[in-house]
């Protein structure tokens, strides 16, 4: 023990033979004291004997200006939160501990800018993990520093601010409108944020994902709550493509928020601004869901047709369509997205078919007996193409056949008008082309 206080003594002798001219100002009027604590503590810190530290430390801290070494600072940090950590079951001294960090940094931040981003970012995250008693106080704090930090805060910290807030909401401390501004906040600054790597920025994106669960959970954002809060806003400022992303996130995530003229607007605009076959498709189901029949088709054949979709995404939309436009009466095309879809995609062979088949079997046709039963020939070709091309659709489509078969004109009405089985024949019905083979009952 001798031999370290000697080390010390000589450390400090000369660190402050070494600087006696220029000590005066940096280290302040009694620098020679201030040098002196300065070493032993240092001495100490880095054998890592904390304890014998620290009351070192609190002299060179009471005699040194902050400006004297940074390390006075944030190995005073270090040493106060250890001295915390074995106090823990004493809350009127812990409580003291915790006002002296949040001190220190505070000094660190004023009196050392070139630090002060992470001095603050520490700052909230000691905050955080001291200051849980007082939630009312950490939310101040955790704002104050996002507020300041912005996008150079760590995403953590926004987590942390969004969780405490929602806890003064459900105690009645913060109103809706306010949580909300969090929320946005906090999604708009992380995303603004530029990890160093892909670990950091996969942490990044789970950090959105909590902040996103914590938001929802929360039920803060009620869909009335949303509207009542964007409502005046979009309308104030339709031009704005910021105000309008943020509206359409908002709903998409709140529960059975999408169906209502607010998210129908700010979707179109973005639409309008940044077309994107995910928009226009997006558009196709809000509008199809609200039985805008035509307006939903424009959107989905837009979808189609960009270039910023694959083969295969066109396809589906493709099948999607010839089903909804059956579904409204559109036959014609049905018929024409359903024969799209199968060029597209081979594999939507089977769906395709039996769809193209159903089409035709529900088709009205004008014209004589045959004319008005040729319907059924080609509805029964393309069942027969369907369980051929997927055996999971057999069952189905041989019941189809069978009700198809029981329209089948008779032997001698088919002589009558001079067509007979195996016969080729040609139907043009409901805007639709086909040709197939004549069949009758026997």
């Amino acid at each position: 023990m001798k031999k370290i206080v000697l080390l010390i003594s000589i450390a400090a002798m000369a660190l402050f033979s070494s600087s006696t001219l220029s000590a005066q100002g940096k280290f302040g009027p009694d620098s020679a004291e201030c040098i002196k604590y300065l070493s032993y503590y240092t001495e100490y810190y880095k054998q890592k004997n904390y304890d014998s530290a620290l009351p070192n430390w609190r002299e060179a801290y009471r005699l040194c200006p902050p400006t004297a070494r940074y390390s006075l600072l944030s190995d005073g940090t270090t040493l106060l939160k250890k001295v915390l950590q074995k106090n823990s079951k004493n809350p009127i001294y812990s409580k003291q501990l915790v006002d002296s960090i949040m001190k220190i940094y505070d000094e660190r931040i004023q009196y050392w800018p070139k630090y002060a981003t992470s001095s603050l970012n520490n700052k909230a995250l000691d905050m955080y993990n001291f200051i849980k008693d007082d939630p009312q106080k950490l939310y101040e704090g955790l704002t104050e520093a996002v507020n300041e930090l912005g996008p150079k805060a760590r995403a953590n910290i926004y987590l942390f601010q969004i969780n405490t807030a929602v806890d003064l909401y459900k105690d009645g401390k913060l109103d809706p409108e306010t949580v909300i501004g969090i929320y946005e906040n906090a999604v708009k600054n992380i995303a603004a944020m530029t990890p160093k790597n892909d670990t950091e920025k996969r942490s990044n994106d789970k950090t959105v994902e909590d902040i996103e669960s914590i938001f929802i959970t929360s039920q803060v954002a009620s869909c009335e709550n949303l509207i009542t809060l964007f409502t005046p806003r979009f309308e104030a400022d339709p031009q704005n493509l910021d105000l309008a992303k943020n509206v359409v996130r908002m709903m998409g995530i709140t529960e059975g928020c999408t169906d209502n003229d607010l998210f129908l607007k700010a979707i179109t605009f973005m639409h309008t601004s940044e077309p994107s076959h995910v928009s226009a498709y997006n558009l196709y189901k809000l509008n199809s869901g609200r039985g805008d029949v035509d307006t939903a088709i424009s959107y989905m054949k837009e979808a189609i047709d960009r270039e910023d979709s694959d083969a295969v995404t066109d396809a589906d939309y493709s099948y999607q369509l010839a089903a909804y436009s059956f579904k409204n009466g559109k036959n014609a095309e049905a018929y024409a997205a359903a024969q799209k879809a199968l060029e597209l995609d081979p594999s939507l062979a089977g769906k395709a078919y039996m769809l193209m088949g159903t089409i035709w079997g529900s088709v009205t046709c004008s014209g004589n007996d045959i004319e008005q039963r040729a319907k059924y020939w080609v509805a029964v070709d393309f069942m027969n193409k369907a369980k051929a091309a997927d055996e999971a659709l057999a069952e189905d489509a041989n019941n189809l056949i069978r009700q198809y078969a029981a329209y089948y004109p008779q032997t001698a009405e088919a002589f009558m008008y001079d067509i007979t089985d195996g016969q080729s024949y040609t139907v043009s019905c409901g805007g639709m082309r086909a040709t197939t083979t004549v069949r009758t009952q026997k």
